[in-house]
């Protein structure tokens, strides 16, 4: 189990940045369940204007800062290279560099796509990274541009992210299992499917654990959920724990295909698996497997 509670020093702040994208609004709620004192934001500061960042910071005593603001739409990554590179390596150095003038810590969430998906073991964080996309290449450019600017910094790289606030892979199976009679996905490549929640929660216990004063350095670090699946395997699934739960109201066949027969701009890490062993060692905690958080997930969205 994952630990969420967190206690600020007094007159302290936290800044989620890319507070409104699927993940920023889930650690919102968590952050608000948890009294947290914290301000969002979203395009009303540009985070690739280190004078908009200064000016922000300025305003009140940061400690910490979470960076969830990406450009982060793969297939158009490739004819947009210029705005995600703006993005996701320009505005990510800033937001660190403008961390390090205001003392504050700092968590990064980047990405699997950093590595080429061509190996048949879970990543771990010192595996060299190959990224095969434009998208991956700026996720793995701003990596760099992190730490460069601010060592105090978290860098935590996730994996086929879904929740209740935001376009993904569950909310659009469970509304086109409701209107077709089949639908095909990929049955090639293979990963960690992870709840917004979950990934919500572990990074505020980093924020507690580093607070404590114990032995957690600054760095890499990976986390999804448990298990290793493919796309087929997770819409199967989906559709199994939907019908049950009601969430999916009439038959649909659920057809494997290979990832050639997908129309995508972009070729996929055909392996993203991520190994979790060192925040595992580092929080000392237990990280819930995919199937039984896609249940409490569509369990919570049925309510």
């Amino acid at each position: 189990m994952i630990n969420n509670s967190v206690e600020f020093p007094e007159g302290k702040l936290l800044w989620l940045i890319g507070s409104k994208g699927m993940l920023g609004t889930e650690i919102s709620l968590l952050l608000e369940k948890s009294g947290v004192a914290f301000v969002g934001t979203d395009l009303e500061v540009d985070i690739t204007d280190p004078a908009a960042l200064a000016d922000f910071a300025e305003k009140q005593p940061v400690d910490w800062i979470i960076n969830c603001a990406a450009y982060n739409t793969v297939d158009r990554a490739e004819g947009d290279a210029d705005t995600c590179r703006r993005l996701n390596v320009l505005g990510a150095g800033a937001v660190a560099a403008c961390a390090k003038k205001n003392n504050a810590r700092l968590i990064h969430i980047s990405t699997d796509y950093v590595f080429n998906g061509e190996g048949n073991q879970p990543y771990t964080e010192e595996d060299a990274t190959n990224p095969i996309s434009i998208y991956g290449l700026t996720k793995r450019d701003g990596e760099i541009a992190v730490l460069e600017n601010n060592p105090r910094s978290f860098i935590i790289r996730t994996a086929w992210l879904y929740g209740k606030h935001g376009y993904n892979f569950v909310n659009t199976m469970l509304r086109l299992m409701n209107e077709r009679d089949e639908v095909k996905v990929v049955n090639d490549q293979r990963g960690s499917p992870t709840w917004t929640f979950d990934l919500a929660s572990v990074l505020l216990a980093v924020i507690k654990t580093a607070d404590t004063g114990k032995d957690f350095p600054f760095g890499i670090y990976h986390y999804t959920n448990e298990g290793e699946i493919t796309w087929f395997d997770f819409a199967a699934e989906i559709y199994r724990q939907g019908r049950r739960l009601g969430r999916i109201a009439k038959d649909c066949a659920v057809l494997p295909c290979t990832s050639a027969e997908y129309p995508a701009k972009v070729k996929r890490p055909a392996y993203s698996v991520l190994n979790k062993s060192k925040i595992k060692m580092s929080l000392g905690i237990e990280i819930p497997s995919w199937d039984a958080s896609l249940k409490e997930f569509l369990k919570l969205c049925a309510n």
